[in-house]
């Protein structure tokens, strides 16, 4: 296997990564300081998954998820979640036509192709069991009717740490069809400079074209299908993808590794996790220029792909363990392929 660093520019580069590249370079135009989150909504969008977003507000989550919808080809609706949401909110209802004597459907904010749900944990277990078939499905019942949604589809959710008053937290069913789970953090001096600037230049107008409409290019269906196709053809050798799966059910079974780290555990990753690790690691292979995935690219997903997966403890609560440190030590503890 050749090495990161003669792989990672690959000369012949896809017209889809081309595109995909494109777009993720617009769009850090337009949001400063993000890098990771930006990564993750793409790495998401090229596995064909959903996106679990938690920050403290004001980091633009929001933003970021409006820019990629401007940028790629298909429909946008956002959410505001709120305890007095009902499930009929989102999936539509059946309306009754005193003209014609029956009942014509009418479609919801969840029949579009890129869903914000913005602060999922403020709806009740109602609403969101009603998100949870759009995701898990591709499809929504009202009634004795099921209704498909369009084939390119992805909710990105988000949720604020900070206040936890008036909160739902969300199921493990429904955390679990999430292909990922990002932490958004604070922008550092340097990043926080330019976002005033940004923020200058579009309040006065003078420099709106550099960040929108003149540089924008859409990402078409056809192009995401196509750039889907070559992430699945990305290459995973047997050697990691053993390794892949070992820190799966390293997670289930952490005595094998250390039997300290098992009184930390209460429940541990499902196949899914599984799933969504090789998804996700071939996409980051793919948007990196090689055709083939390392242990580096595991291991630069996993704690995304486990951090809502992984339940830990009592103990662990009690001794500050989060599942980013548990992960860490499995990471140090299951020999690298």
């Amino acid at each position: 296997m050749p090495s990161d660093s003669t792989a990672i520019k690959n000369p012949q580069d896809s017209s889809a990564r081309q595109a995909v590249l494109l777009a993720r370079q617009q769009m850090s135009r337009q949001i400063i300081g993000q890098k990771n989150l930006l990564d993750r909504l793409f790495i998401a969008l090229l596995s064909d998954g959903h996106l679990l977003v938690e920050g403290a507000p004001g980091l633009a989550k929001t933003r970021a998820v409006n820019a990629l919808a401007s940028l790629v080809e298909g429909d946008f609706q956002r959410i505001q979640f709120t305890p007095d949401l009902l499930p009929a909110d989102l999936t539509g209802t059946e309306i009754w036509q005193p003209d014609s004597g029956q009942f014509t459907f009418k479609p919801g904010p969840l029949f579009h192709n890129i869903i914000l749900a913005d602060e999922i944990n403020r709806a009740s277990a109602k609403v969101q069991s009603a998100l949870l078939e759009s995701m898990a499905e591709r499809q929504i019942t009202v009634g004795n009717t099921t209704h498909a949604l369009p084939s390119l589809y992805m909710v990105m959710a988000t949720q604020n740490p900070i206040e936890q008053e008036g909160t739902f937290p969300l199921p493990e069913a429904q955390l679990d069809r999430f292909l990922l789970h990002a932490n958004v953090s604070y922008p550092n001096i340097d990043e926080e400079t330019q976002i005033l600037r940004l923020n200058q230049a579009e309040a006065s107008r003078d420099l709106q074209a550099d960040y929108t409409g003149n540089t924008k290019q859409m990402l078409s269906e056809k192009m995401l299908r196509q750039a889907r196709r070559e992430v699945l053809d990305v290459h995973l050798s047997p050697a990691v993808e053993r390794y892949l799966v070992e820190l799966i059910v390293a997670t289930r079974e952490p005595s094998r590794y250390d039997e300290s780290l098992a009184k930390y555990l209460e429940y541990g990753a499902s196949p899914r996790a599984t799933i969504a690790l090789n998804r996700t690691a071939r996409a980051l292979a793919w948007m990196q220029g090689r055709d083939y995935v390392s242990p580096g690219d595991i291991q630069a997903m996993i704690p995304d792909v486990l951090r809502h997966r992984v339940l830990l403890s009592y103990q662990a609560q009690a001794e500050g363990i989060n599942v980013d440190q548990f992960v860490s030590r499995l990471l140090n503890l299951v020999p690298v392929a």
